[in-house]
């Protein structure tokens, strides 16, 4: 999805923290049409709590004793008898940039007295961790859901919980108002990217967020009480993990197995990928280089595809009869043109300069979302006879317009990519956001699926080319992206997930 226009200034609670930027390093996105209505939700409950969790009323800060040797330590009434040490700053704690928690025991910090719990025959939970920062992390953790119930009916109960933004601290709940500020400023979303990808510099940040969220992300797993946990955001291992673990090892929390889907391609961000996940789960097998190369070990890693919404996979009628269904023309080659969710994008220019260089030889379908000041400068505007324009909002039934087109200009989101592959269709790449999106266009180049121009006029010549002279070569990408569509990964990787419940 592309992000919203800004007015350059900050949104309030951004703080220029190198590392915030991470947190929307995959904005995925689907075509975000969210046309999940072919499964009944009923029994996965999705639904956040209407307020935070509520936390055990007992201070979080234990009492201190000093020891005999003059070291401070918790005192009885803790769970932990142990010295503690806490850096802040540049130096975070030496013993965290090793990547452990080690002398300092600052992940062993967990006021709490609860017993673990225990599960008998009763339905399994599974809790999603993500992030609304972008389209695509929601767009994956709703596809699982779906595919949960279409292979499973009610046997299982899932969550899909949006952790920064309801259940962390000010200000990490801020920090997903920042994701269009730092969009728009490439140099910060780029500065923040690249710095964090050395272990040294990412889990420090990541263990101090440990030790800030501990309590309300505790919180969560008691009040859920999950079998299985799910990432889909790149930075929900470490730090649920951290947390988990410690707790395990107190006492206060019975094991539960955790699991990693990947919502990128190829430019997976390292903080994707934790050692001590049981599954990860991948689309490509550049991607699973990246996971083999980050210590994750290879019986974990398995390569399944972007888990697309389950209407991709569904039998469609023919192209013949999805065009007469929808209204367009039966003959000439349709472009179809997409925005996101929220229709951005050049897309009033690309359909202006297709008018001028394409005209009557093709018909432009442009999927605006919930943009209506697009949806009306596009109506209203004059189109040369013999040229049909289709233009419509927020879809809930895109496979059924993608199946029906002969190619797609979208932005590079690993989702709309994946969901082209499925329905056959050669991809003009216009657009990526920066640092994790830039590695999906060689991706379509390397496999001869699509090529890439983010200057509408040129874009025009391009498509021009692929309904005259250039038909053939446009069949042959049609053909391989047909071949590199997945559309039943979402259905294996919810099974292995089921299996992982058992």
């Amino acid at each position: 999805m592309e992000a919203p226009a800004t007015s350059g200034r900050p949104p309030a609670g951004f703080m220029t923290l190198t590392s915030w930027p991470l947190l929307y390093h995959s904005t995925a996105g689907s075509t975000s049409q969210g046309d999940f209505a072919q499964a009944s939700h009923a029994d996965f409950s999705t639904q956040q709590p209407s307020a935070p969790i509520r936390l055990p009323t007992r201070a979080w800060l234990p009492s201190f004793r000093l020891g005999g040797s003059g070291s401070n330590k918790w005192s009885s009434k803790s769970h932990l008898h142990r010295p503690f040490a806490l850096g802040v700053g540049a130096g975070t704690g030496g013993s965290m940039l090793n990547g452990s928690v080690g002398a300092a025991q600052l992940g062993g910090f967990w006021p709490f007295k609860s017993k673990a719990k225990t599960k008998g025959n009763a339905k399994k939970r599974i809790l999603v961790l993500m992030s609304d920062t972008g389209g695509g992390h929601r767009a994956s953790a709703e596809a699982i859901r779906s595919g949960f119930q279409i292979l499973y009916g009610n046997q299982y109960h899932l969550d899909i919980v949006d952790i920064w933004s309801q259940h962390t601290p000010w200000p990490m709940n801020q920090i997903p108002k920042t994701y269009s500020f730092l969009v728009k400023n490439g140099f910060l979303w780029r500065f923040g990217y690249y710095t964090q990808q050395p272990r040294f510099m990412h889990v420090p940040f990541l263990k101090m967020t440990a030790v800030t969220a501990r309590r309300h992300i505790a919180a969560v797993f008691d009040h859920y009480n999950p079998d299985l946990i799910v990432s889909v955001h790149p930075l929900l291992q470490l730090v649920p993990l951290t947390i988990l673990q410690n707790r395990i090892k107190a006492g206060i929390q019975r094991p539960i197995k955790f699991a990693t889907v990947v919502t990128d391609l190829t430019t997976c961000h390292n903080t994707w990928f934790h050692k001590n996940v049981d599954r990860c789960f991948v689309a490509t097998e550049e991607a699973k280089q990246r996971a083999l190369t980050m210590g994750v070990g290879q019986h974990k890693v398995t390569v399944h595809g972007l888990p697309i919404r389950p209407s991709f996979s569904q039998k469609l009628p023919s192209k013949h009869r999805l065009r007469q269904q929808l209204g367009m023309g039966l003959q000439k080659p349709a472009v179809l043109l997409v925005g996101g969710g929220e229709g951005m994008g050049a897309i009033e220019k690309i359909v202006q300069a297709l008018v001028e260089q394409v005209g009557s030889a093709c018909q432009v379908v442009a999927i605006c979302g919930r943009n209506r000041g697009l949806i009306k400068r596009l109506e209203a505007k004059p189109y040369p006879a013999g040229m049909q324009v289709t233009i419509k909002g927020f879809v809930d039934n895109m496979p059924e317009w993608m199946t029906a087109c002969d190619m797609i200009i979208s932005k590079a989101g690993p989702g709309t990519i994946a969901e082209s592959f499925i329905c056959g269709l050669p991809v003009l790449l216009n657009g990526f956001v920066p640092c994790q999106e830039e590695g999906n266009v060689p991706f379509v180049l390397k496999h001869q699926v699509g090529t890439y121009e983010d200057k509408p006029a040129k874009i025009a010549q391009i498509i021009h080319g692929w309904v005259h002279e250039k038909r053939g070569e446009l069949a042959a990408m049609a053909a391989r992206a047909k071949e590199m569509g997945q559309p039943q990964a979402v259905f294996r990787i919810v099974e292995d997930l089921a299996t992982m419940c058992a």
